[in-house]
């Protein structure tokens, strides 16, 4: 007996709904484990993460708490700009922990040099300038310029970070910080009186994101025309 559109249209539904019946949750654990997997790659790659107006480099011997690399970048922003435009500012302070140890004098500064080739940081954070300077020899003087290629020192290229408008009488909060399960808490006032603020100059030119704007916020904070 020869099949109608009909009987073949309703087989074909039939078809259908047997496959989804035995196969439906394989199919929805699939899309989940894809959109997992999207995620991850994604979040490797920093897909999902909003893009910085600024970036910092802090460089020292300590790791600073969250509660004080939270008041560094509440007061760069205060005094930053939406350089990107995309409705907010947003300032990342990326901490690099220098190594002491002889054993290990390089790994440790892995990060860091990547930050600097991938040209991410304008500012420069730093405990102790004048190594940082002798290592790398990428801190601009104070109008911007570079300093000659045998110029190694810190003269006319830093500033104290407490003298910086950004941070000049205003209450920069106390942290809270775990170490060894001991839990300590201070100023991040005072936690930060040694540090020295300084920005990168450029030798060619790749440069940072809104190195322009970094410039003027430079000028800013430093009260340097």
């Amino acid at each position: 007996m020869m099949k109608t559109s009909s009987d073949m249209k309703n087989s074909s539904n039939y078809d259908i709904k047997n496959w989804w019946y035995y196969y439906k949750w394989y199919v929805l654990c699939g899309i989940i484990g894809l959109g997992i997997l999207i995620r991850l790659i994604g979040g490797a790659f920093g897909l999902w993460e909003k893009t910085p107006d600024l970036q910092i480099a802090y460089v020292g011997e300590i790791q600073l708490p969250n509660d004080t690399a939270a008041a560094i970048e509440d007061a760069f922003a205060s005094a930053a700009g939406d350089y990107n435009g995309d409705g907010e500012v947003l300032v990342r302070l990326n901490q690099y922990v220098t190594n002491s140890s002889e054993t290990d004098p390089l790994g440790s500064d892995l990060p860091l040099i990547g930050d600097i080739d991938n040209c991410d940081s304008y500012f420069f954070l730093m405990d102790d300038p004048e190594t940082f300077q002798k290592g790398y020899r990428l801190l601009a003087n104070l109008d911007g310029s570079c300093p000659e290629d045998s110029d190694c020192s810190i003269d006319g290229k830093v500033v104290p970070l407490t003298d910086c408008a950004a941070f000049s009488g205003i209450d920069l909060g106390t942290y809270t910080d775990t170490l060894l399960g001991q839990e300590t808490s201070g100023s991040n006032e005072e936690l930060l009186s040694g540090l020295f603020l300084g920005r990168r100059c450029f030798y060619n030119e790749e440069t940072t994101p809104y190195a322009d704007h970094c410039s003027e916020l430079w000028s800013t904070l430093t009260h340097v025309d």
